[in-house]
């Protein structure tokens, strides 16, 4: 279980200062990566220790579905989930995707906890395509 030690109240950063049963994360819906058709959904209060990656993609599947803002993407379907920053972290230069490090920050263990992937509060994470995305990292040109 969580304590005090867990997040700083005194001093705190956005990352901290909540704990991780009560977490915010914003998902990047990513359409096209040429493109950069990207559309941002927040989450709150998100409990980290026990949400899997499976449910966060089906939580946001949900959204796609039922949110008249996500209409374009309702014929997309989306694989993979990535770490795209995190906050007070070092952000990519790419304002689509973080191209870097795929081993450790695409999220394949569907039934691991977004805490087990070190997932914290203020967490921005890329769900997209991966066919698309392995197609554009082979060629990472920008159509506008």
């Amino acid at each position: 279980m969580e304590t005090i030690n867990d997040y700083d109240t005194e001093e705190p950063l956005t990352s901290t200062v909540r704990p991780a049963t009560r977490s915010t994360i914003t998902v990047r819906v990513i359409k096209s990566f040429a493109y950069r058709n990207v559309k941002s959904w927040v989450f709150h209060d998100i409990d980290l220790t026990k949400t899997t990656i499976r449910e966060l993609m089906e939580l946001m599947n949900q959204v796609i579905l039922s949110n008249s803002l996500f209409r374009p993407f309702k014929t997309s379907k989306f694989d993979t989930l990535k770490l795209y920053t995190k906050a007070h972290g070092a952000k990519t230069m790419n304002l689509t995707i973080n191209m870097e490090d795929d081993q450790l920050l695409i999220l394949k263990e569907l039934d691991k906890t977004l805490y087990e992937y070190g997932v914290e509060n203020e967490t921005e994470i890329s769900y997209f395509k991966m066919a698309d995305y392995l197609e554009f990292k082979a060629n990472p040109a920008e159509k506008w």
